[in-house]
């Protein structure tokens, strides 16, 4: 039986993270891609991985390499790449240059793998899977983003946190831009089916919502000089799993919606049933006024990014 071949673009933290999560649950061949100018790198970390399959006990080739040419045929492309925000850098500015570089790894991906589902990871995570879309010119349900299954993952650790239950007990969802406007829908927000406004005075369950939004800044002013990836790459496995296994997971993706959730047109977070294909389905939820509203202004931030990236990138 042929296994499913990944290919992860970017070998940094969250890249070759992905790799080690995907390789220990055996879920394909990985192919690890970075720019040129690393030279060995991306080649030292898949052989380095390669040698702790036989202590961790998987079987899968890791190849690590500078060229697309070794991703060609993949069944899920990964794209981690871009730039992190430095001193003195503005945020138009990294918009723009991680526009033109997720722009630049689009193209490869069209070139070589014509027929994979994409993974988007890379930030501002809601403008770059737009953009993968716009120039692969693939069906939109075969272009996706990271970023609901990491913030539910958060919002359900700190659930169970509070509680002092297993985090296997707790379920979450959430919707919209992958930011300061994302909405956890603490009406669907449960322990063992029991809504968590039952167990949870509403006062703190706000403030874990609030934590929630900020998960991501928090562990930034935490490590100082760089930002999440073991919880990131985690999300992105278990989307790749969903794919290469069609397991159809239900996992809040960032997704094309048009009529969906009236959205018009763009890419934002939304609960999916993820396969083989792709986004099989959107699944719309009925929201409480409140949501609906706070959904709504999420949507807009999302539309003003992406149209922000137009008006940089020309």
């Amino acid at each position: 039986m042929r296994r499913a071949k990944i290919s992860i673009i970017g070998a940094g933290n969250v890249g070759a993270t992905t790799a080690h999560w995907c390789a220990a649950a055996e879920l394909g061949d990985l192919v690890l891609v970075d720019v040129p100018q690393t030279e060995d790198m991306p080649r030292g970390k898949a052989l380095d991985l390669m040698q702790s399959g036989p202590i961790v006990g998987f079987d899968a080739r890791i190849t690590g390499t500078t060229s697309y040419d070794d991703t060609a045929g993949s069944d899920v492309v990964v794209v981690t790449a871009g730039m992190t925000r430095k001193p003195g850098m503005s945020r138009d500015e990294l918009l723009a240059v991680n526009a033109r570089i997720v722009g630049s790894v689009a193209e490869q991906i069209k070139r070589t793998s014509p027929e994979a589902v994409v993974i988007v990871v890379s930030n501002p995570l809601d403008a770059m899977v737009q953009r993968t879309y716009q120039v692969t010119g693939f069906p939109p349900r075969r272009i996706l983003g990271q970023a609901g299954v990491l913030d539910t993952a958060r919002f359900r650790a700190f659930i169970a946190m509070e509680l002092g239950v297993s985090v296997e007990d707790v379920s979450a969802m959430l919707l919209g831009g992958h930011g300061d406007t994302m909405v956890p829908l603490t009406s669907c927000a449960a322990v063992c089916g029991i809504p968590v406004a039952q167990l949870i005075p509403p006062e703190r369950l706000a403030q874990i919502v609030r934590r929630t939004r900020d998960g991501g800044a928090e562990i930034v002013g935490l490590l100082k000089t760089g930002s999440a990836y073991y919880a990131p790459s985690a999300a992105v496995a278990q989307m790749v799993e969903s794919v290469v296994r069609d397991k159809k997971r239900l996992l809040p993706c960032a997704a094309y919606c048009d009529k969906e959730y009236n959205v018009g047109g763009y890419y934002v977070g939304v609960p999916v049933i993820l396969g083989s294909g792709g986004v099989e389905r959107i699944v719309e939820l009925p929201l409480t006024e409140s949501e609906r509203a706070a959904f709504q202004k999420s949507v807009e931030a999302v539309k003003n990014l992406v149209q922000k990236m137009e008006g940089l990138i020309g």
